[in-house]
């Protein structure tokens, strides 16, 4: 798979099968419409393309609102598009003057002259152009003129799933892991560099890996304690892994996300770390002294194990 950032780069494409989106989460939903792109290319030859937008269209369109948090990472979302058989990736820079273009003008220089599409699959009610003015029935009267095929996946199909990103947001800030997976179709992960902690945890038994998220727009889901399994490099892991303040040995209130990985006792300090999240455990809770906090995380341990 290719992953670009111009469309220029884009030049040595033809027959393209393209679909375009901001695929956050790239949920059961957005799976319909790549699985359609998948046929297509089995039927007719060509190349898959997704075109996705960075940053976010909404962070452009109302920067006031500052609380949207996204499923994926830009690099998450590759890395599951990447599972799914999608041939090339064009990430590309979403502004303000991008979204004002006129929808025959979008039609020409991006989907014909830049994408070199042949057929588009579209989600329903997909809008683009300045104002949203294209629709459905714009791309329909363009594709007569411009020699392409359009396609839009039937509402029935996404509604019956009964998924959004919204929906898998909320469950996700709610602590509700079972329900934000199943939407999904994977489970929830977050991709972190290893970080140097007060090293507490290897003291009472339980050392943890302390990870640092660095990209500020992820969705980090409620404070807690989670049963996780940990990929590092080619491997898999179960771990039990907190969400919190860590109220029994530290008195600031800075937010740490700490990993304690099963059956492992290797160095990762400076390595790249994912966390698949399985199920919420408990709440974080502030215990009279660590021998009650050590009682706790034995407790935790047998929970995530069984999970």
């Amino acid at each position: 798979m290719s992953i670009y950032h111009h469309i220029s780069e884009l030049e040595k494409l033809n027959h393209s099968i393209v679909t375009i989106g901001t695929f956050d989460g790239v949920h059961l939903g957005h799976q319909k419409i790549i699985k359609r792109l998948m046929e297509l290319k089995k039927q007719k030859g060509g190349d898959v393309v997704v075109f996705t937008f960075d940053p976010h269209p909404r962070k452009v369109l109302f920067p006031e609102q500052k609380d949207l948090k996204l499923i994926t990472t830009t690099q998450e979302k590759c890395e599951v598009l990447k599972h799914y058989g999608v041939d090339h990736i064009l990430v590309f820079s979403f502004t303000k003057e991008f979204s004002q273009m006129q929808a025959e003008k979008y039609v020409s220089e991006i989907i014909i002259k830049g994408l070199k599409t042949k057929t588009l699959v579209i989600g329903y009610d997909h809008r683009f152009g300045s104002n949203r003015e294209g629709n459905i029935e714009t791309l329909k009267k363009l594709s007569e003129q411009y020699h392409f095929i359009v396609e839009e996946i039937p509402a029935q199909e996404i509604n019956q799933l009964n998924v959004s990103s919204t929906r898998i947001r909320k469950a996700i800030e709610e602590g509700d892991i079972q329900t934000a997976n199943e939407f999904l179709g994977y489970s929830f992960f977050m991709t972190g560099d290893v970080i140097k902690g007060k090293q507490l945890g290897k003291t009472i038994g339980y050392p943890t890996a302390n990870l640092l998220i660095k990209d500020a727009d992820k969705l980090i889901p409620k404070i807690g304690v989670y049963a996780v399994d940990v990929k590092i490099e080619n491997n898999r892991y179960r771990g039990m892994l907190n969400i919190g303040t860590n109220p029994t040995t530290d008195s600031d209130q800075s937010i740490k996300i700490e990993v304690n990985i099963f059956d492992f006792n290797e160095d990762v300090y400076g390595k790249t770390i994912s966390v698949e999240f399985v199920k919420r455990i408990r709440d974080e809770k502030k215990f009279a002294n660590l021998d009650e906090l050590k009682s706790a995380l034995a407790n935790d341990k047998i929970a995530c194990s069984h999970v």
